[in-house]
């Protein structure tokens, strides 16, 4: 083997290679959630200025047709729309903007859609637009020209609410998460669910700005067939750390991280009170999702818990979570993902959390231990002893899971009780499968059960975790006594019973 490295690549010349028009799939394929795409459209309306948002879902009877997403903000002409619809177009993004890559709006747009249009105008230009059609755009680049009198009439349709001199309109077409047909309540569920949890992340990722009393996020439905607007309201403010009391009355604490090349990095630490059950702290996500560092880019929140590599996530960490304002020029240490939904740190970061420390000398690694204690000593001063249990496993839903593993100590030794549907006898309801620790539902009761709602491995919450609260025992215990086959044969005949009644009223109804 030659010893003769060279440390630089010696080059021969250049050549210009263009991307291929295909780059346009490859830029729609980058796993964008639903809510993140929107919270990026929305990052776009904030750098523009934007006071009021509208986040628009229009629908004709039982089907949804589009998106809108619509803003108050400055505006755009014909020489920026064809800068804000070039896949990585370039602009000077001022100190404080969300933006970064010039990629957000096409990219997380055609993840969702087949059609984006962008229409806009300001105080000096007329309204104009511009739209990529997928179909199109992966056949050569080729971005249509809005219509002008159409690009007039969209923002028209929006005078007042909220765009009055000025604005933008994003406009999404053949969505693919829309349901595909939209009767049977399918689409008003949809929207009760999609819309739920929209709401959540805008309020939790974007609630500095929330809190200001001049914005405001507002997310509506309408019949674009009878202008019958089916629902109306603000998003509200979701602060991770808006806790009423602090679990340590030493916390918050603000520690200080000495990290090379970027300088100091401010951890502001909290400790959250134990056993909370206000969105701030339930919506968040799972024990494991909430704690850790919640990064911020320009009072944007771009990473909502996770320790980065410094530690690992426990449940004894729950309460812990730390406050991190980003640098305004951070170098290679914090690298932001092209979604904004996720930071990532150096090993410098990981050594310089080792070293932190508050004003009065108390370290960053003690923070922990009071985070745990915390959370232990409330485990301990609950007034009864809950008696351990064996833990719940798949075909329960993670909240649910999450809940009984706070709530209830669990035997470590015994396998997970899963829950699962499968065809058995009629008469039957449930049964207990001891050997792979399972109850199995009947497949027959699912639909009546699930209310014409689609099935899936977590389906059915309630009825299982009742399931589960009525069984577990029975996996606990060798064998079962003459009083416990009792109870089994009787709580077989009155879910099989109820069963029956839930069906004869699906029947009924319709």
């Amino acid at each position: 083997m030659t010893t003769d490295w060279q440390f630089d690549v010696p080059i021969a010349g250049s050549k210009h290679l263009p991307p291929d028009a295909r780059y346009m799939e490859a830029l729609s394929s980058q796993g964008y959630g639903f809510d993140v795409a929107i919270a990026d459209l929305v990052d776009n309306s904030i750098d523009a200025g934007a006071k009021d948002v509208v986040i628009h879902f229009l629908r004709d009877g039982d089907q949804l047709v589009s998106l809108l997403v619509v803003d108050d903000g400055k505006g755009m002409s014909d020489e920026d729309l064809d800068i804000a619809m070039t896949v990585g177009g370039r602009r000077n993004y001022g100190a404080g903007a969300l933006g970064m890559f010039g990629t957000g709006l096409k990219s997380a747009s055609l993840s969702h859609a087949s059609a984006v249009t962008l229409v806009s105008t300001t105080k000096r230009t007329r309204a104009a637009g511009r739209r990529w059609l997928m179909e199109r755009a992966v056949s050569g680049f080729q971005c249509d020209i809005v219509a002008p009198q159409y690009a007039q009439n969209l923002i028209d349709r929006y005078a007042d609410r909220p765009i009055m001199w000025q604005g933008t309109v994003v406009r999404w077409d053949g969505v693919k998460d829309f349901p595909k047909h939209g009767g049977g309540g399918q689409t008003d569920r949809y929207l009760q669910r999609t819309i739920n949890k929209l709401g959540l992340h805008l309020g939790l990722y974007l609630h500095r700005f929330l809190a200001k009393d001049d914005f405001n996020i507002t997310i509506a439905v309408e019949d674009v067939s009878t202008g019958t607007v089916y629902l109306d309201f603000g998003v509200e403010a979701l602060d991770p750390f808006d806790y009423p009391v602090s679990g340590n009355p030493e916390y918050p604490r603000l520690f200080t991280a000495t990290v090379p090349h970027v300088g100091d990095v401010k951890l502001d630490a909290h400790i959250w009170t134990p056993k909370s059950n206000v969105d701030e702290y339930k919506a968040v996500g799972s024990v494991i999702d909430r704690q850790g560092f919640y990064f911020y880019r320009n009072d944007r929140l771009v990473q909502a818990g996770g320790w980065n590599n410094f530690r690992q996530p426990e449940q004894h960490l729950s309460l812990a979570r730390v406050a991190v304002d980003l640098p305004r020029h951070f170098g290679d240490v914090f690298r932001l993902t092209v979604k904004k939904s996720g930071v990532e740190t150096s090993p410098e970061f990981t050594t310089a959390l080792e070293k932190a420390a508050d004003a009065e000398g108390n370290t960053f690694l003690q923070y922990f231990n009071d985070a745990d204690t915390v959370y232990r000593d409330s485990r301990k001063r609950s007034s009864t002893t809950r008696k351990a249990v064996a833990p719940p496993g798949k075909g329960i839903a993670p909240a649910v899971r999450e809940t009984l593993m706070e709530e209830l100590p669990t035997m470590s030794h015994m396998d997970p009780i899963s829950i699962r549907w499968q065809k058995l006898d009629n008469e039957l309801f449930f049964q207990i499968d001891r050997e792979d620790s399972t109850i199995i539902l009947n497949q027959h009761y699912r639909s009546a059960i699930l209310g014409g709602r689609r099935g899936g491995l977590n389906d059915a919450p309630l009825l299982k975790s009742l399931m589960y609260i009525l069984l577990h025992q029975v996996f606990e215990k060798e064998y079962s006594g003459s009083r416990e086959k009792d109870n089994l044969q009787l709580w077989q005949a009155i879910l099989v019973s109820a069963a029956r009644a839930e069906m004869n009223g699906v029947v009924d109804d319709g």
